[in-house]
């Protein structure tokens, strides 16, 4: 153990030493967590469409009124041809087109239905199929508040009022603000991106300055080695994992529901996994730039596997098998859990198992390789 202190004590010397990565550990993830979750909202609040109207009635124009005051849809143009209205998705001015035909308001008088043309640009698929959806929602509801059941037949009229109305309550998150949902991943991202970064860096930088080989000729230990290397490194994630709690709460008001133990022992356990990766690395690469890259290969390929952007039941088979290999699936996941629902360690327990495995398997490589190389 004395050995061990003494690793310990030159590894905080050094990271103390320099105000650079003092700045990238601290101040650079505090920042991007208050700033990142302000960008990364999926949430649609101004749709640009074209009102193609070939009817000029009252019920398109109450319906082109009601578009226009739901607060998501600019209209931008109401040209009177499809056509001339495609000029304006082909410019980029306009996201959805939608058409009434000719014949609406009398269509819907007399038979009930009426059928109408809604054109989206999936350019950019997020707001084509988010601003579809809101214009169908519009449209719903403009159809129920119509007083066409008056003017059915009595037959229609019965079969029309037996329609089942549906009410839905969002648990958890009741406004279905993108924050709740967004923060604890951003948080677990800039977490995996610090202590990846770090320490893929970390023996590299010793291998580049030449301080390798005098620790390579004293009595000290691999495991020892390795260990002094991460323990580091851990104490400042959990540091910046406080930071970020503490910034979770006073920026954006979520407090964690359940218990801050079970959240820092899954902290805890996924930093071990996480920078035993980062130290693995680095007993592969010879120089900062290889260690950089590999490590930018492998935090890619987590950030977008791991259900933080697209749901992990949303992907193909072979995706969602290979996310199951991320560590940053099952802490993402989590984190979600735990803050947004209170689960408890019964609940996310076997999480925990796959975080346990992958900590022993990254760590026991980067000591089995380094001893390798040495």
């Amino acid at each position: 153990m004395k050995v061990l202190r003494f690793i310990l004590q030159k590894e905080f010397r050094q990271i103390f030493r320099d105000k650079t990565i003092l700045a990238m550990m601290f101040f650079v993830p505090t920042i991007q967590l208050i700033i990142l979750p302000l960008a990364a909202n999926f949430e649609v609040k101004s749709v640009n469409i074209v009102y193609v109207d070939h009817d000029h009635s009252s019920y398109s124009q109450k319906l082109i009124n009601k578009i226009g005051s739901s607060g998501y849809f600019h209209i931008v143009a109401a040209p009177p041809s499809y056509l001339e209205g495609m000029k304006w998705v082909e410019t980029g001015d306009a996201d959805l087109i939608l058409e009434v035909p000719s014949g609406f308001e009398r269509n819907l008088v007399r038979e009930g239905s009426q059928k109408v043309n809604i054109a989206a640009d999936a350019i950019n698929g997020t707001k084509s199929n988010i601003g579809n959806a809101y214009l169908n929602v519009v449209l719903a509801d403009f159809s129920n508040d119509l007083d066409i059941r008056f003017k059915l037949p009595p037959q229609s009229a019965s079969a029309t009022s037996s329609l089942i109305t549906l009410t839905s309550t969002n648990w958890y998150n009741p406004r279905a603000e993108y924050k709740y949902y967004m923060v604890p991943g951003i948080l677990v991202l800039l977490l995996t991106l610090i202590g990846g970064f770090i320490t893929a860096l970390n023996i590299v930088k010793e291998k580049e300055i030449g301080t390798i080989e005098q620790i390579n000729v004293t009595p000290i230990q691999k495991w020892q080695f390795i260990l002094g290397k991460l323990i580091p490194f851990w104490i400042v994630g959990i540091i910046v994992f406080t930071v970020g709690l503490i910034v979770m709460y006073l920026i954006y008001g979520i407090f964690p529901q359940g218990s801050f133990l079970v959240l820092y022992l899954f902290a805890g356990v996924y930093l071990t996994a996480l920078l035993g990766l980062g130290l693995l690395i680095s007993t592969f690469a010879d120089t900062q730039l290889q260690a950089m890259f590999i490590a930018f290969f492998f935090m890619m390929i987590f950030m977008l596997m791991s259900g933080f952007f697209t749901s992990t039941d949303s992907m193909p088979n072979w995706a969602r098998t290979m996310s199951e290999f991320t560590p940053v699936t099952h802490f993402i996941k989590v984190v979600r859990l735990i803050v947004l629902k209170g689960s408890g360690l019964q609940e996310v327990g076997r999480e925990l198992l796959y975080l346990f495995i992958f900590a022993i398997v990254l760590n026991a490589l980067a000591i089995y390789n380094y001893r390798k190389t040495s």
